[in-house]
């Protein structure tokens, strides 16, 4: 066969493959009825505290979503980036739950793409927090030194410069200028405390306010900082990152991987582990956490209300030993591997295990020590070992009675102040409230469902038990009993119950329907044993109908052919 034949057989080949991906992705949507569905199985919290499966409606795109999307288009996000899970082992557990044709109602066109060049989003939402993402954007390199995504500077309003100046009230702010004026309010009773990290990079998450700088422990010493602030395209493209996934509801918290627990673990010290970790923190958790681990990395200057652990403080909050009492390496590996939900501190369950623990060798015996005498420094977990952790037995049993028991010990142990009535964070105490550092930490909303330190009735209670070092949530396990405890945690949990894990607005279940997903006895543990809403009647939305309600266009066939089951 001569070249030319070869070159024939070829060209032919391509155009079958092209025409072949063209039908499967463009056409075949559009004709199928099944991919073409708006259901989706999604994770509900019930009343009770429990997790189910139900059969929902995906959710139309807001137009700060929509916008985004269109930026996410743009930019050419999708060459690399896929959205689209398959039911096999390694991507269920690397991901998350395996895609359903109605999560992609509202995308016309598909935007699947199969490169997988950078990770798959489309399980994204909420993984991270919106100030990773821009960090991410700002420069990719902070947060993975071996990424090849390009730099996204033109999404941001800046860098500018500004000078540090001391106020009339003796406070280090800024100097009114054109551009500062333009990005805060010089006359605003209204405070933003902004903390650049150590070359002077300061991103301002939210305009309009009196700018404060904040650095307690010499976090930056120049006189002038580089200002950055997220244009609308930006937050649009946070916003539609955020979304992906969500359409699962709160999928995450039954996600196997990321529940791992571990209690009462001491690995040997291993100068052969330091030395692993050292190379693992700085190819993972340099960016935001620092190159000394005083949590002021390149990142850190994005990450204004969750600052990232400053090790070198020796201070831990999520554990399970006693209060006042260093973790052990199952509480370091626990926090690893889930990551801190609503933060910019993802999970880590897909590093090798020996990394994760290598990690925790090289901040318990290198990072976490006071150095302030450098001829003898105090290495914490060195001189202070960890205590025995608490007895976390098995929870009661569910019971409408027991979570309004818990409501009761929420008002014996006056939560409410600082939590507020409803659990929305926004209680009498609640303003003003600092870390003990003097870092601002407003109190968790707790109707989001994001549960910094785990979202199982056990880690509620291992929280309200133990407290949250070095922050205003003490520890109750002496003021309260342990019955009244768990009652608590059932009833902290109760408050997310039906809310939409994005918006915390509530979902559209009615009465009847909520009746039966709060009975204990409803199996619906599982994907395919997803409870069907008695109450929706409506008939199956489509991606076409979406697309033409959206864009104006009146359908005459009002009566679609029923999607298959």
């Amino acid at each position: 066969m001569t070249r030319y034949g070869l070159r024939y057989y070829a060209l032919i080949g391509g155009f079958g493959c092209l025409s072949l991906a063209a039908f499967v992705q463009g056409v075949l949507p559009m004709v199928e009825p099944q991919s073409r569905t708006d259901k989706v199985t999604a994770v509900v919290r019930t009343e009770l505290g429990e997790l189910k499966w139900v059969e929902y409606r995906a959710s139309a795109y807001t137009p700060l979503e929509q916008r985004g999307r269109q930026v996410y288009t743009r930019e050419g996000c999708w060459y690399c980036h896929s959205q689209y899970v398959r039911p096999v082992a390694g991507e269920t557990r690397r991901w998350g739950p395996i895609t359903q044709a109605g999560e992609y109602a509202h995308d016309l066109p598909h935007l699947f793409s199969t490169r997988r060049i950078g990770p798959d989003l489309s399980r994204v939402g909420l993984k991270y927090s919106d100030a990773w993402h821009i960090a991410h954007f700002w420069n990719p390199r902070m947060l993975s030194p071996d990424s090849i995504m390009p730099r996204f500077t033109a999404l941001f309003d800046g860098p500018h410069r500004a000078k540090i100046v001391t106020d009339a009230d003796g406070e280090r702010s800024l100097e009114r200028t054109p551009v500062t004026e333009r990005l805060f309010d010089f006359d605003s009773d209204e405070r933003i405390v902004l903390t650049p990290n150590a070359e002077g990079l300061l991103y301002v998450p939210a305009l309009g306010k009196y700018p404060v700088i904040f650095t307690p422990n010499d976090e930056y010493t120049g006189e002038e900082v580089q200002l950055l602030a997220a244009s609308a395209d930006l937050q649009g493209l946070v916003a539609y990152l955020q979304k992906l996934g969500i359409h699962r509801g709160k999928w995450r918290d039954r996600f196997e991987p990321q529940r791992m627990d571990a209690s009462q673990v001491i690995v040997p010290r291993s100068e052969e582990w330091i030395a692993h970790g050292k190379a693992v923190y700085a190819r993972r958790c340099l960016g935001c956490h620092g190159e000394q681990g005083d949590g002021n990395g390149p990142a850190a200057a994005f990450m204004q209300t969750d600052r990232p652990r400053d090790f070198t403080l020796g201070v831990f909050k999520f554990r399970l030993t006693p209060s006042g009492s260093m973790p052990d390496d199952g509480d370091l590996l626990r926090t690893i591997t889930r990551g801190v939900r609503g933060t910019a501190m993802p999970s880590w369950h897909e590093l090798p295990l020996k990394d994760r623990l290598a990690v925790i060798q090289y901040i318990k015996y290198v990072l976490a020590a006071d150095r302030s005498d450098a001829a003898s420094p105090y290495f914490y977990f060195v001189e202070e070992p960890a205590k025995a952790p608490l007895f976390v037995g098995e929870p009661p049993a569910p019971s409408a009675a027991l979570v309004e028991r818990g409501r009761s010990a929420w008002q014996a142990a006056k939560c409410w102040e600082c939590h507020g009535d409803g659990g929305k964070g926004d209680g009498e105490k609640a303003e003003g409230l600092e870390d003990d550092f003097g870092f601002p930490i407003p109190p968790a909303n707790l109707t989001t469902g994001q549960f910094k330190s785990g979202a199982d009735v056990k880690d509620i209670f291992r929280t309200i038990s133990t407290g949250l070092s070095g922050t205003p949530m003490p520890s109750f396990a002496d003021t309260v009993a342990e019955d009244e405890r768990w009652a608590l945690a059932y009833y902290v949990l109760s408050l997310s119950a039906f809310k939409d894990p994005l918006t915390g607005e509530p979902l559209r279940i009615d009465a009847s329907d909520r009746a039966a997903l709060n009975d204990p006895g409803l199996r619906a543990d599982e994907s395919r044993h997803a409870y069907r809403l008695q109450a929706d009647e409506a008939p199956t939305r489509y991606a076409g109908a979406a697309w033409a309600a959206k864009h104006g266009f009146e359908l005459i066939d009002d009566d679609p052919p029923a999607a298959p089951e």
